[in-house]
């Protein structure tokens, strides 16, 4: 898997752009909401903890921390593609990268407030999802979240997306309820999910209305969490 991100190191975000061009939107709605629901998460389900550790895993060339870096006190970035990483690194001086092999992360249990997986999982081999959720359990401090971000395949217009970019040819669509198979098998408890990106706008009322309809699957994501 890091040899195919090591060829989109430096057209990552055009190659997304490319896929997401019949919607109309930025490539920068679709991440501006990821950060915001990264914001409600820790509002929510870390409300005691103030600038938490993040690791995000699986997190390619950084596009997301320029969005985040206020919200933690250490922000780390780790991936399968040394190239990708470089690349980070270059954007981002500020934040914390390594290059992985994709099975063990390079950091001690417990060592963060929170780990995320931002459309990652559906690129990972299937058998490899127990240990991926895992690896990311086991640097969580206890009481710390896990996180992850998927596809909805039940929104035709992901799938279209889906079909459309060059990286995910091989990608497998995870519903919510087998994400929280695997988080409820890695050991994590209060699992929950809700979806999101319902509405083609960042307006207040829009994200408001959204909030409304969260636990209906028409969104184009969803985002699931479990306690360690």
């Amino acid at each position: 898997m890091g040899e195919l991100f090591d060829a989109y190191d430096e057209n990552f975000g055009e190659v997304v752009q490319s896929s997401i061009d019949f919607s109309g939107l930025p490539h920068s709605f679709f991440t501006t909401a990821k950060a915001d629901a990264l914001r409600d998460l820790i509002a929510t389900r870390l409300p005691g903890v103030h600038h938490p550790h993040l690791l995000d895993v699986g997190c390619g060339v950084g596009e997301l921390h320029p969005l985040v870096r206020g919200m933690f006190g250490r922000l780390c970035g780790a991936d399968v593609s040394a190239a990708s990483v470089a690349r980070a690194r270059g954007r981002n001086p500020d934040v914390e990268y390594r290059a992985y092999d994709g099975e063990t992360l390079p950091y001690d249990r417990a060592t963060f407030d929170l780990s995320i997986a931002i459309c990652v999982l559906h690129h990972v081999p299937t058998r490899q999802w127990p240990v991926f959720v895992r690896e990311m359990r086991r640097v969580v401090r206890p009481g710390g979240l896990v996180c992850l971000i998927e596809h909805n395949p039940f929104n035709p217009l992901t799938r279209l997306a889906v079909a459309r970019c060059e990286f995910d040819r091989d990608a497998v669509l995870l519903r919510a309820g087998r994400t929280r198979a695997l988080m409820a098998d890695a050991g994590l408890r209060d699992i929950a999910s809700h979806y999101f990106l319902m509405m083609p706008s960042a307006a207040p009322l829009a994200r408001r209305v959204e909030r409304g309809f969260r636990r209906l699957p028409v969104g184009a994501q969803y985002l699931a969490s479990g306690i360690v």
